[in-house]
């Protein structure tokens, strides 16, 4: 396996813990995340959603049933990560160092999957590899 692939399922099982981890505390403790959502002034009917978010995300990006739906998965998860490090940073308080954390494993984890899955995102810059093999240059013939 190579240092790539490595590092793609290490930073993609970090970001899916992270995720499903998320999920499992919004629903074990439903009453504290309530309190924290007022503080930053949003409804509660958002934890539903992203409790279905945050199970969802990682189950696209794992199973890779589509790769179309894998990368709305990681444009979802891109989002959230913005609005959430947003949201701490205008509270003032410092719950955005999580965020921040789970961003870069996001940006390592979408930018290596090419190399590491059998069906490449188009979305990810050429520079990132690609797991369609290269073609291969004939000798030139010299005079």
């Amino acid at each position: 396996m190579t240092m790539s692939k490595i590092v793609y399922w290490i930073s993609t099982g970090l970001l899916c813990l992270v995720y499903l981890g998320g999920a499992i505390a919004y629903l074990m403790q439903r009453s504290m995340v309530e309190q924290g959502f007022a503080v930053f002034g949003y409804p509660p009917y958002l934890i539903t959603v992203l409790i279905v978010a945050k199970i969802a995300a990682p189950i696209a990006i794992l199973t890779r049933f589509s790769v179309w739906l894998s990368d709305l998965a990681y444009a979802g998860i891109l989002f959230h990560l913005l609005l959430a490090i947003s949201a701490h940073l205008n509270a003032g308080d410092n719950g955005f160092f999580p965020a921040v954390v789970a961003l870069a494993l996001m940006a390592v984890s979408f930018l290596t999957q090419n190399v590491a899955r059998k069906s490449p995102s188009a979305n990810v810059p050429k520079q990132f590899g690609s797991a369609l093999p290269r073609p291969v240059k004939a000798p030139s013939a010299t005079a």
